[in-house]
């Protein structure tokens, strides 16, 4: 049931992202979210048992999901580091091919040491207390737990590094990394006292591997699906806020437009085309050239200027605009 769970959320992760994320040219979670979501089907127990009976019936499918995980992972935590600036040596070592390969040949080179009979949907609570199903187990989960690390702490640079809504997915992202490196260290545990005969340890930890599972997933799946939907917010009230700064320097503009004409009386089309940000570059252009053109005089009051000190805040980036600047009413109002 809780596979079950865990492997639809990940393909509903996988299609926020495909929606939400297909104008981008680094498409890392999204790979990561889509090779994840096959091994967590894998680990469903009638796709489990189907599958490895294709392969011959010694579970080898375990094989397949686990690697198939950590390369998910490997996709994961490229794709957290590539969204901030924040990229310390030990992440990026972390992230790196050679670590990655170094673990498949490990979890491989161990899988083959184990009797593993037939195919069981059990596959560690029937094995793991032969030495080679622990190490296999151990550094499969070592390698998880070093990767779900990096990006907690790239998470929690972000969080402390943003502000306003863009808190969200940082947090969520946090949350889910916090639960997934309780979730390694559960189960590393567990192998070992699976291993060294500790059932009742193994048992006590093992009622919380269930929660953590769906606390891990659910959190992170949270985190990358919000990150699309955050972004597209901002840009719209960015948009909006292009607009408002645009319609409150209209009438300044046209005064500097008549003093000193511009682009936009010598080409109105090319001027029409432009987007709003470019619009709104080049109604500040225009002020500004006829404020500091010799040939005439345009002065402008203070609050006009401190307006069109803002709208150039906005454009390069500046919170202040939009902290400061006042509502415009929309075209139709101003017209009634």
């Amino acid at each position: 049931m809780i596979q079950t769970l865990v492997a639809t959320l990940m393909w509903a992760l996988v299609a926020s992202l495909l929606i939400f994320r297909r104008k981008r040219t680094d498409r890392s979670i999204t790979y990561a979210a889509l090779t994840i979501a096959i091994a967590m089907t894998l680990n469903v127990d009638a796709a489990y048992s189907a599958v490895d009976r294709l392969l011959g019936g010694t579970n080898l499918a375990t094989l397949i999901a686990d690697a198939l995980l950590m390369t998910g992972l490997f996709f994961l935590g490229r794709g957290v580091m590539k969204t901030g600036e924040y990229r310390p040596r030990l992440v990026r070592a972390a992230v790196s091919i050679p670590v990655l390969l170094v673990a498949l040949l490990a979890i491989t080179a161990s899988f083959l040491l184990i009797d593993r009979g037939t195919t069981t949907t059990r596959f560690m609570i029937d094995l793991g207390a032969q030495p080679a199903a622990a190490v296999y187990s151990i550094i499969n989960f070592t390698y998880c737990l070093v990767i779900v690390v990096a990006m907690l702490v790239l998470a929690i640079r972000q969080y402390r590094h943003n502000t306003g809504i863009q808190h969200l997915p940082a947090a969520l992202l946090s949350l889910g990394s916090a639960f997934g490196v309780a979730l390694c260290l559960a189960v590393i545990v567990m192998d070992v006292a699976h291993a060294t005969g500790h059932l009742d340890l193994m048992h006590t930890i093992q009622s919380a591997y269930d929660p953590l599972s769906v606390l891990t997933f659910v959190f992170l799946c949270a985190g990358f699906a919000i990150q699309p939907a955050v972004r597209r917010a901002q840009h719209r009230a960015r948009q909006r806020q292009t607009v408002a700064l645009t319609a409150q320097l209209e009438s300044l503009w046209h005064q500097a437009t008549r003093a000193r004409p511009g682009l936009s009386q010598a080409d109105p089309l090319a001027a029409s085309s432009e987007d709003p940000e470019g619009h709104l570059h080049r109604v500040i252009v225009e002020i500004r050239d006829a404020m500091i053109d010799p040939r005439i005089t345009f002065d402008i009051s203070t609050d006009d200027r401190d307006l069109l000190e803002r709208a150039e805040s906005h454009l390069v980036g500046s919170d202040s605009a939009l902290a400061t600047t006042s509502p415009v009413p929309y075209v139709e109002e101003r017209e009634s």
